[in-house]
């Protein structure tokens, strides 16, 4: 960089900074992250529960149209901009590729402060290049920055300065490539967090780990694969601990304070067909999981398995927590508990964990099946007992050996992926982005070098030619209210007190529907993929709606499924408000 160069950034990180100082930084409390100030957005999805629901209401559905761009950045380069803004009192702080952390003036896009990691030049190497750089959020606590590294440490910066204060290795990248995608939470001064465990970090990389959010020093860590010995390790029909791999919690968890505990959703084994896993009828625990952990111990209180996986059908997505009257309307709900007394109040997790884009609704204290019903074309879940929740899978989708082809729906990218929904209180409804997507599928002889050993061919599902969507899905009694679709896929969506939900295509349009009519109210073409999780916050008075692009995963393969799509791959931030 030029001597010009720096004097610039330097001039603006002064700004910023002095903007930021006219703010007392104040210390973030386990109770302000349990009841935050509207006006703020403390973690992946806003609130511990999971809901992806702002309060504010200054943007409505009586004047959205009228918002404007009121400042936008160019976040780093060089990787996979899946981004989620963490704001606290006129402060956004934004994670990006190869863990690169910038402060900013929220209200002004100045420039307050940047960290850039220090990393090893094989780390990539030795994780999966490309995907490794991804950093999809930040956690705030006291006066700390916390986040999880591509090098596998978690680590804590001092939120007025971006100074590392303390750093802890959670594993050798050497020997434990695990690939930490997502940030962690706090519950309770505890820093949660998961990992993907690639197949060549065995089965020792497949953890979920609590560390102190002052020291960093940890507490506990969680297998999510059982051990020899241990119950849920006869699930795996004898295969060796050591070729049990890739049962990956690569999601943020949700947390319930009262009960205190995390839950947290599993990915697929590797390989996935399970036919080379130690035998197809075995359930391979706890992959494909919700997982519901003691925060103050790492103990599975309960689980429940969603599927056993051949097809690469992940289930580590965002998990809801909602207090409501359970009652399912059995026309629009195809599977539902027979002991459930309609209109019952429950504490539940529910919303869409998985690729199959089947909701799932469970009771969160004991994990008690239910309801569940698809959304999108499916075909791998033929029935779920409603008696006990458990999960019958298309017999003859299910590989028995090499050389058969299959047709699935969703496809593996899935029905549902990484990009979030939300929840809003304001109607009762989630709202989701899926796709209508299938994929031909074989097991693939290629002796385990693949990530899956599966073959794929992605294609759109039978009878559209449109391949996003969003859907409106009553929490109470799983009707859905409406949907919307779209030649392009959807991605990340924030619902908002104002009767509005914000989400984003890979086409590069952002867009406002109408929360109960699902009407399009606003959008605007800001260039490139909308891949980071949208959010909104207030600075003195002024409602903020961002979005931001970059090339975000599974871009470039759903372009390349609807070829007329040309988007540009521009890794930028975007803040919208009302003329002021």
């Amino acid at each position: 960089m030029s001597r010009w160069a720096l004097i610039v950034v330097a001039a603006l990180s002064l700004a910023g900074a002095v903007h930021a100082q006219e703010r007392e930084f104040t210390p973030v409390t386990d109770a302000v992250l349990q009841s935050p100030s509207n006006d703020d957005w403390l973690m992946w999805r806003r609130t511990l529960d999971g809901w992806g629901y702002s309060p504010l209401d200054q943007v409505d559905r009586t004047n959205v149209g009228e918002l404007q761009l009121v400042w936008t950045r160019a976040l780093p380069a060089g990787g996979r901009q899946q981004g989620t803004p963490l704001v606290y009192d006129g402060v956004l702080y934004m994670p990006g590729p190869n863990d690169v952390i910038q402060a900013m003036d929220a209200a002004t896009g100045d420039l307050i402060w940047e960290y850039r990691r220090s990393l090893p030049e094989d780390a990539c190497e030795r994780i999966l290049p490309g995907v490794c750089t991804t950093n999809r959020n930040l956690a705030i606590w006291d006066n700390l920055i916390i986040d999880t590294s591509v090098d596998e440490y978690v680590f804590a910066l001092d939120a007025e300065t971006g100074d590392l204060v303390w750093e802890t290795r959670v594993l050798d990248y050497q020997t434990h490539p695990a690939n930490q995608s997502t940030g962690p939470i706090i519950a309770n001064g505890k820093v949660i967090s998961g990992r993907s465990c690639m197949p060549s970090a065995g089965p020792d990389a497949c953890v979920i780990t609590a560390h102190d959010a002052r020291t960093g020093e940890e507490i506990w860590r969680r297998r999510t694969i059982p051990r020899p010995g241990e119950p849920g390790d006869e699930t795996w029909g004898g295969v060796p601990d050591e070729e049990r791999r890739h049962v990956g919690t690569w999601m943020a968890p949700s947390y319930d304070p009262d009960l205190n505990l995390l839950y947290i959703g599993t990915s697929v084994t590797s390989p996935a067909p399970k036919f080379l896993v130690g035998g197809s009828d075995n359930r391979h625990l706890y992959h494909n999981s919700t997982l519901a952990l003691d925060a103050d111990t790492g103990e599975i209180t309960w689980y429940y398995q969603h599927l056993n996986d051949h097809w690469d059908l992940d289930h580590p997505f965002e998990r809801l927590l909602v207090d409501l009257a359970v009652r399912p309307v059995p026309s629009a709900v195809s599977w539902i508990n027979p002991r459930l007394r309609p209109g019952e109040r429950r504490r539940v997790i529910t919303g869409i964990p998985g690729k199959t884009g089947i909701v799932y609704t469970l009771d969160r204290e004991t994990g008690e099946f239910l309801w569940a019903t698809p959304t999108i074309a499916q075909n791998v879940v033929s029935s779920i007992d409603g008696a006990t929740g458990a999960v019958t899978e298309n017999s003859e989708l299910v590989f028995t050996g090499f050389g058969q082809d299959v047709l699935t729906c969703p496809t593996a990218m899935g029905g549902k992926d990484w990009e979030a929904g939300a929840y809003s209180p304001r109607t009762g409804m989630m709202y989701m982005p899926l796709r209508n997507a299938c994929a031909r599928m074989a097991a693939l002889d290629d002796g385990g070098r693949s990530l899956y050993s599966l073959n794929m061919r992605n294609e759109l599902a039978p009878g559209t030619d449109q391949l996003g969507a969003v859907w409106a899905i009553s929490a109470e009694t799983g009707e859905t209210a409406w949907t919307w679709e779209t030649r392009p896929a959807t991605m990340s969506l924030v619902a908002t007190g104002g009767g509005l939900v914000f989400v984003g295509d890979v086409n590069g349009r952002f867009r406002a529907h109408d929360d109960e009519s699902g009407d399009v109210l606003w959008e605007i073409n800001i260039g490139s993929p909308v891949s980071g999780f949208p959010v909104s916050y207030a600075v003195d008075g002024v409602q903020y709606v961002v979005a931001s692009t970059g090339t975000g995963g599974n871009a470039s393969r759903w372009t390349a499924m609807t070829p007329e799509i040309t988007p540009s791959s521009g890794n930028n931030i975007f803040v919208f408000a009302l003329p002021q």
